[in-house]
């Protein structure tokens, strides 16, 4: 099913382009990054985020092959289109020594099992949690924002070697976590191209 863009949208991408030329980027890292940028109105991203081509196009093939879809926060989930998703933030609690939002993950984790897309977009604590499961993730787009955590958290990431999304800085935030994988969401698979 093709998705149909509003023409603010449309008006959104074209003046993004015309102040970034993101041409130079393969098919679905360009769509992720752009689609960040569009949901933050922030450039900077285009050299923050970290992406690898690769990685994308696999989760890309596990996401349209209904790969279960994990988020740490409704925030995310409300977010993300098109798609269902698995937040078990209602049903966690914390602990000595472990956020709600870690217990949320764990939960997430049991449900879902090896090979979902885990979207986290709020709470660094979550994404440090998730590193320290065996969940083989199809992708992990790790964007929690903050000041504390947020960036050491990503690195982590980053250094696990599993695939991701991620950036450098401190930001991030729900709003971009969703873009990241609505970009994926978007992009049509050969089939539907054909």
């Amino acid at each position: 099913m093709n998705r149909v863009v509003h023409p603010i949208e449309q008006e959104s991408f074209r003046r993004l382009r015309s102040r970034l030329d993101t041409s130079h980027l393969p098919p679905l890292t360009r769509a992720v990054v752009e689609r960040v940028i569009h949901s933050a109105a922030d450039l900077e991203y285009a050299t923050d985020l970290v992406t690898d081509e690769a990685d994308l196009a696999k989760a890309h093939a596990a996401l349209h092959a209904g790969a279960p879809v994990v988020v740490d926060v409704e925030m995310v989930a409300a977010g993300i289109t098109r798609r269902k998703t698995v937040c078990r933030l209602k049903d966690a609690e914390s602990g000595p020594g472990l956020t709600r939002s870690a217990h949320a993950i764990r939960l997430a984790y049991e449900q879902v099992g090896p090979g979902a897309l885990w979207v986290i977009g709020c709470a660094p604590t979550a994404l440090e949690e998730l590193l320290t499961l065996d969940a083989a993730p199809a992708l992990v787009i790790g964007l929690p924002v903050g000041f504390v955590g947020a960036a050491e958290s990503k690195a982590a990431l980053r250094a696990s070697g599993l695939p991701a999304v991620s950036n450098v800085s401190e930001k991030g935030g729900s709003a971009v976590a969703a873009a990241a994988l609505n970009a994926l969401l978007y992009q049509p698979t050969s089939e539907e191209t054909l």
